[in-house]
Order: structure tokens, then C-alpha cells, then sequence
């Protein structure tokens, strides 16, 4: 992406920021042009249990097959999305997770993979060894909040887009006064054209 382009879309996000009426498009517009990771949002959508949009936010910026950084960074959401479903004993859903979401990962670690998959024999998944460190579902997104906010500042594909670029508040403003005196100077010169036209 050019330099003015990053630029424009800065001053977009800024524009964006200051109206709370378009929180929604702001963070659709960081996630499809990749500059700017919110986490703030991320975390925010984390611990209230909006772990798919999450997910959905997270793969805006980087895919499993970038590094290991962001390979575990993915797996780690997922394995959350499935223990908490394991502990809401929704156990069509933790299939689903386990078969489609977790199995792409079985040949980075297979031995990670059994071990979660045993967990599905149990009817509290904390009674297994392997979890039984697991507290609450408040605890587990914390943990993965803390765990997860060390691999994104360590990955290298989040350099340079965890902080916006300080911008002056009034630089869209003075981007766009020129095209809004040309359209007033056009008003003015064409009092004829019915407004509605123009």
C-alpha cells in the first residue's frame, strides 16, 4: 500500500475514532486494510465471550501459515473457543471446533492435538491433569488475553501497527476545505441549478 494511501486511511480511522456512531465500521475498515491493530477491541471481544469475531479480527492481520508466532497465536484462540464450549457441555460444538479449526494444526504439534482431543472424554475436561489448572471462563480468556498479547507485540507481522501515527486533529479538515470552497464557489456561480441537482 502507498505511503498517501496509509495516510488517507489514518486520518480515516481519526475521522472514524471521534464518532462512536461508527465504532463498527472503524474496526471493519482496520481489519480489511491490515494497518492497524486495536487491542483494545481485541481484548474487549475476548472477555465478553466473542471469541469467533475475534478470531475474525485476529486473521485480518495474519494467517497460520505466516510464522509460528502466528500459527500459535491462532491455535490458542481456537483451543479457547474449545474449551469453553467443552465447559458450556456443548459437545456438538466442540466437535465442530476440534474437527475443523484445531486439526489443521495436527502437523505442527500432534502431540498437542491428542492431548486436547483426551480432553473430550471427560465429562469436566478440568478433571484431566492436563487442565485441571484451568479456572473459570473469566480466567481462561485472561489467560489467553496475557499470552496472546505476547505473541502479537512479538510477531513481526504486527510491527508498526499496534499504534496509530499521532495526527493533528484538523488535517482532514484541511484536506477537505479546498474541494468544499470549489463547491461553494460553484453554488455561488450557478444560482440557476436547483441545489437538489448538485
Amino acid at each position: 500500500m502507498t505511503e498517501s494511501k496509509e495516510d488517507s486511511l489514518y486520518l480515516i480511522f481519526q475521522l472514524l475514532q471521534n464518532n462512536k456512531k461508527y465504532e463498527g465500521t472503524l474496526h471493519r475498515l482496520e481489519q480489511e486494510s491490515g494497518l492497524y491493530f486495536n487491542m483494545k477491541y481485541f481484548e474487549d471481544l475476548v472477555s465478553n465471550g466473542n471469541l469467533d469475531e475475534a478470531e475474525n479480527y485476529l486473521l485480518g492481520f495474519i494467517n497460520v501459515d505466516d510464522n509460528q508466532i502466528s500459527c500459535k497465536t491462532i491455535f490458542e484462540i481456537r483451543k479457547l473457543k474449545y474449551m469453553e464450549a467443552l465447559d458450556r457441555q456443548d459437545i456438538g460444538k466442540a466437535r465442530e471446533i476440534l474437527l475443523k479449526d484445531l486439526k489443521v494444526f495436527e502437523s505442527s504439534d500432534n502431540d498437542l492435538l491428542k492431548q486436547i482431543t483426551y480432553l473430550f472424554s471427560f465429562e469436566n475436561f478440568r478433571d484431566c491433569e492436563l487442565a485441571s489448572h484451568c479456572g473459570d471462563t473469566k480466567s481462561m480468556r485472561r489467560g489467553f488475553l496475557d499470552l496472546a498479547k505476547q505473541l502479537i507485540e512479538a510477531n513481526p507481522k504486527f510491527h508498526d501497527k499496534l499504534k496509530l501515527p499521532t495526527l493533528k486533529d484538523d488535517r482532514l479538515r484541511k484536506l477537505l476545505e479546498p474541494s468544499l470552497v470549489l463547491k461553494n464557489t460553484f453554488l455561488v456561480l450557478t444560482p440557476s441549478i436547483p441545489k437538489r441537482f448538485l
